[in-house]
């Protein structure tokens, strides 16, 4: 199916629910179907550089519009949660990230953090003597040393993807809240207790929330800009 309902779209999509009666559905890409925009939406609906979706198919067509550093032509494209969005044309740039009401959203980004993302370890696998990071946008990257831990965050150079940070998961670590009671804010983290964090927030208030809500942006303050 090429489409969906508005009304029934995920909760996380921060749209009109009675706009209209369809909206196109994301083709199958590196984020989940909750968390993951058709990139018309993006341009049309968030952005506002189109009316209609035939408007965006000739932007796609006749400009580029790179994602994480690719030229991008497909309107169903699966764009979400960190990655970014920019415009060499008019050298603008933007980073998806989740709000503090828990929508995905669009915010600009200095041109500078345009080569620059910052990505969560989900897994680790041995390949051939190397270790392979399984990060949280579905790619996989090689690296010599094993001294990454799941749910570090590594920060990486777009599109080659070298690596130029690691920020460990531990006390201290700048983060950004991706669910929870509390989610879209940042914080530190003050301690680690089995599957439960205890945070302080930029206005020094002290929360605990679990730790999967977590997501490591860097070391002691944001590597890039999320907000």
């Amino acid at each position: 199916m090429s489409h969906i309902k508005r009304i029934a779209a995920p909760k996380h999509w921060d749209i009109a629910r009675k706009a209209g009666t369809f909206l196109a559905r994301p083709n199958p890409g590196m984020h989940s179907y909750d968390y993951g925009l058709p990139l018309v939406h993006v341009l049309r609906d968030k952005l506002g550089l189109a009316t209609t979706r035939k408007e965006v198919r000739y932007i796609l067509n006749h400009h580029d519009v790179l994602v994480d550093g690719k030229n991008r032509k497909d309107h169903k494209f699966n764009i979400g949660f960190m990655d970014v969005l920019s415009f060499p044309t008019t050298k603008k740039a933007y980073r998806i990230i989740i709000n503090t009401r828990g929508k995905i959203d669009v915010i600009e980004i200095k041109e500078k953090e345009a080569n620059q993302k910052v990505l969560r370890v989900k897994g680790k696998a041995m390949v051939k003597g190397k270790v392979q990071l399984n990060l949280s946008d579905g790619r996989n990257v090689l690296v010599d040393k094993d001294s990454y831990k799941v749910n570090d965050a590594i920060a990486i150079e777009l599109p080659s993807q070298k690596i130029l940070g690691h920020f460990a998961f531990a006390k201290g670590a700048a983060i950004l809240l991706t669910g929870g009671r509390h989610i879209g804010r940042q914080a530190t983290v003050e301690s680690i207790e089995g599957n439960t964090l205890v945070i302080r927030t930029a206005d020094d208030e002290m929360y605990e929330t679990k730790k999967e809500h977590a997501y490591v942006i860097g070391k002691e303050k944001a590597h890039v800009q999320v907000q």
